[in-house]
């Protein structure tokens, strides 16, 4: 996927009080990075920020933490926390394959919202819930295992509920229509893509999926 390039990206994101620019040296403390004990969800892909920032304003007793590989999309989530104050929210720019360099067994949900879905079949590895990512998810689950997937791509989805079910997670809830659901998901909040899905009429794939073990 292609963004739009920031000069000194970098720089801009490292002057935000939210961007935590040693993550590493969180690993196995990140309730005194939050200064409480409450429980840490984790968004892979964050993106522009749109669903971890608006999550962590609905829910002030979770603490969240954003993973973004990208410093440009990066830019775009800091500039929308200018000025506001949101105690439980952090931000990182890393590659989710070092999320177990980064936390111990600390993380209560992952979220996975709108992932690229990396159709072709030699990039299968890639995709969050491929096998190799799940069994990477396992060094960083407190202790139940807990994945909310999103997704407007079919094929994705359809991947995702295989790859899961042969790990044996549990699905507590699954959408082929997430917004025309007869049984909405309360407190909902979406991203800027799904926003866009909303609007021309696309269907929205939702899992909820849990392992506990």
């Amino acid at each position: 996927m292609q963004y739009k390039s920031f000069k000194d990206a970098d720089k801009i994101i490292n002057r935000s009080k939210y961007m935590v620019q040693n993550p590493t040296s969180n690993k196995n403390k990140w309730s005194e990075e939050f200064g409480n004990n409450n429980p840490i969800h984790l968004e892979l892909g964050t993106g522009r920020g749109d669903f971890i920032i608006n999550m962590a304003k609905a829910n002030p007793k979770i603490n969240f933490v954003g993973l973004e590989i990208s410093d440009d999309q990066l830019v775009k989530a800091v500039q929308k926390l200018n000025n506001q104050d949101i105690p439980n929210l952090r931000l990182i720019c890393a590659d989710a394959h070092d999320i177990d360099n980064i936390f111990g067994k600390e993380i209560s949900t992952i979220y996975l919202t709108f992932s690229e879905p990396w159709p072709k079949a030699h990039d299968e590895k890639k995709r969050f819930t491929h096998e190799g990512y799940l069994r990477l998810y396992d060094k960083i689950f407190k202790k139940n295992k807990h994945i909310i997937l999103k997704t407007d791509n079919k094929g994705l989805f359809q991947y995702s509920l295989q790859s899961l079910s042969q790990y044996w997670y549990v699905f507590n809830k699954v959408s082929l229509d997430l917004h025309n659901d007869e049984n909405p998901v309360k407190g909902n909040v979406m991203t800027d893509w799904e926003k866009k899905c909303v609007q021309d009429r696309k269907p929205i794939y939702y899992v909820d999926a849990t392992f506990n073990g």
